[in-house]
């Protein structure tokens, strides 16, 4: 059984390079953050570059953090697919299995540490969102796949069971 902790780091998004326009770009919206207006140069980075993990983790942070669920959601599942294109998973996450992991090359780990990563973040979103039979959906496949829970999910995935039964 593969660990998700026992890997060389390689291929991470953040190492990947993009051009000057679009690293001076998410800088400016660093800097324009604290006055709210961080978006616009983050959409015209993502125009310029839709394919970049480093824009959809800036986008998606800036909506996080705005508190605009709704738009993390929906850059974090964009990102998801984006990951997932790079590695042998299945296109739906329901289908993952555990042997989808332990069978891939280690040289894949990274980004399917990234995918699993991705996921939880929407199962997260969702459970903000008050979505929970998805968001438990999501958690409960992240416990399956991942049994030392080295994602972190189980403890999520007992939050959104205890909101479940809160609610019902």
């Amino acid at each position: 059984m593969m660990d998700l902790l026992d890997f060389e780091a390689k291929d991470l998004y953040f190492q990947q390079e993009d051009s000057q326009e679009v690293q001076d770009l998410i800088k400016f919206a660093s800097e324009l953050y604290a006055q709210g207006e961080a978006e616009l140069p983050l959409l015209k980075a993502y125009l310029r570059a839709p394919e970049s993990l480093n824009v959809l983790v800036a986008l998606n942070r800036f909506y996080y953090y705005q508190h605009r669920l709704p738009e993390a959601l929906i850059i974090s599942e964009k990102a998801l697919g984006l990951i997932r294109s790079g590695i042998d998973l299945p296109e739906d996450w329901r289908l993952l299995e555990m042997s989808h992991i332990s069978d891939a090359p280690k040289q894949t780990l990274s980004r399917i540490r990234l995918y699993l990563f991705t996921l939880k973040s929407i199962g997260f979103l969702n459970m903000r969102l008050e979505n929970l039979d998805l968001s438990r959906s999501i958690f409960e496949k992240l416990v399956a796949v991942d049994i030392k829970d080295r994602i972190g999910a189980k403890g999520l995935l007992e939050l959104v069971l205890q909101r479940q039964q809160a609610i019902a």
